[in-house]
């Protein structure tokens, strides 16, 4: 199943110290590194994002956000996201966690909705409610929780 980001933000509102910005070479071009790799790469501003990068008076009530995060109507984008690097690319949200009937946190469920967990259990009542619910379903997250949770399992 495709990755499909929700445009929330969540996964960048703490990566502020993770994307340092060196130096600004164009008004829309920026030398910067990855701080977690030691990584170079050149950030451009999405020519279809430019507007909104120029506010930048959210980041001063979000001071812990990435430097190119920006809200726009009901999202949170990047605008970078034709540049943004490796480690940006590659992250996939945690949209649910699992947690037993104790509140020991047994799996997570990543935006693509698979579940990593090593309980056998969990595992293979995951897999028969994904053949049974349509991936194209709109309410997908909200079925396999009440899945989840009619097998005794705390979903948040």
């Amino acid at each position: 199943m495709a990755f499909h980001c929700r445009m929330c933000g969540t996964c960048c509102m703490y990566l502020g110290d993770y994307i340092a910005i060196e130096r600004q070479v164009g008004p829309y071009e920026f030398e910067c590194e990855s701080v977690s790799t030691g990584t170079p790469f050149t950030a451009i501003v999405d020519d279809d994002k430019r507007e909104i990068y120029l506010d930048s008076t959210w980041l001063d009530e979000h001071p812990t956000a990435c430097r190119f995060l920006r809200p726009s109507g009901e999202h949170i984008l990047c605008t970078i996201h034709g540049t943004s690097p490796a480690q940006c690319k590659f992250y996939r949200c945690v949209v649910m966690r699992v947690f037993d009937s104790q509140g020991v946190l047994i799996g997570k469920v990543t935006g693509t909705l698979a579940l990593h967990s090593d309980n056998p259990e969990l595992r293979g009542i995951w897999e028969a409610a994904l053949r049974e619910i349509p991936e194209w379903s709109a309410d997908i997250e909200a079925r396999l929780q009440k899945v989840l949770e009619g097998h005794g399992y705390r979903v948040g």
